[in-house]
């Protein structure tokens, strides 16, 4: 554990024990955030409830962090150059926040998991694509994981790799970039008709499933289909994972409370 969370109090304070010692971190502004998200700093498309930053979309508070002059385009391409911004801004809001967990809210991320989570002092998850292991141990031998990604193109062995995904054989991948309005949140365009791209993310999911034998789930590698992830299950009739999955595994993990209750 690293010196700057040494005696600091970490747990769930209740009218018995609010009265014990506090120590929290130096320069501390703000306090009570599970999750820190890091994002892109310029987005030009509708964030609705159930993207992951949308503030609504959570039943507990979050801290958000723009990384500075990163772009689709950057992320996408897995520019180097701004791997040391996005630890930057993690480890603001780790070491002066108080965050006790980091994601993102985009899956390509992912590219720059490993550097980031050897660089911060908190559990790490910065692509929705690392739930990949414990969804694979949830399924049969011969089953297959489906992923939903924004962009297919991009999906590629270096940034699996970054996730800890070694083995890709189990995987089946499809790219929504090229449709008609759910595209929107790779071109950047301001406004798109949401119920057309619901019904695009829907039959993109049915498709995996019906060009692919035993696929078994469904990943929605990209922060912004969530608000469809129910539409999803209810079509394929498939467990179904996503940001939203991953962020409330995280908060569950570094939130834990006391049980208390009638027996």
């Amino acid at each position: 554990m690293s010196g700057y969370l040494k005696d600091r109090r970490y747990g769930y304070i209740t009218p018995e024990n609010r009265d014990t010692l506090i120590r929290t971190i130096e320069n501390q502004q703000i306090s009570g955030y599970s999750v820190g998200i890091v994002y892109i700093e310029n987005v030009n498309y509708p964030l609705i409830p159930g993207n992951v930053v949308n503030a609504y979309t959570y039943d507990f508070p979050v801290r958000m962090k723009p990384v500075p002059n990163l772009t689709n385009d950057r992320l996408f391409n897995a520019d180097p150059t701004i791997k040391d911004d996005i630890i930057s801004a993690a480890k603001h809001m780790v070491e002066k926040e108080g965050v006790r967990a980091i994601c993102s809210a985009c899956g390509f991320f992912g590219n720059y998991h490993k550097d980031v989570a050897a660089a911060i002092d908190v559990p790490v998850a910065m692509s929705s694509i690392v739930q990949i292991p414990w969804i694979r141990a949830l399924l049969k031998p011969d089953e297959k994981i489906g992923i939903l990604t924004a962009n297919g193109k991009s999906m590629n062995e270096g940034l699996l790799r970054s996730c800890g995904i070694e083995n890709a054989d189990d995987l089946v991948i499809k790219g929504m970039e090229d449709t008609k309005e759910f595209s929107a949140v790779v071109d950047m365009r301001p406004c798109f008709d949401n119920e057309i791209a619901r019904k695009e993310v829907v039959e993109g999911a049915l498709q995996l499933v019906e060009e692919n034998d035993k696929v078994g789930a469904i990943l929605l590698e990209c922060s912004d289909m969530p608000p469809y992830a129910a539409d999803v299950q209810a079509a394929t009739q498939l467990p179904v994972f996503d940001f939203i999955t991953l962020i409330k595994w995280l908060h569950n993990a570094v939130m834990q409370k006391p049980y208390a209750g009638w027996m």
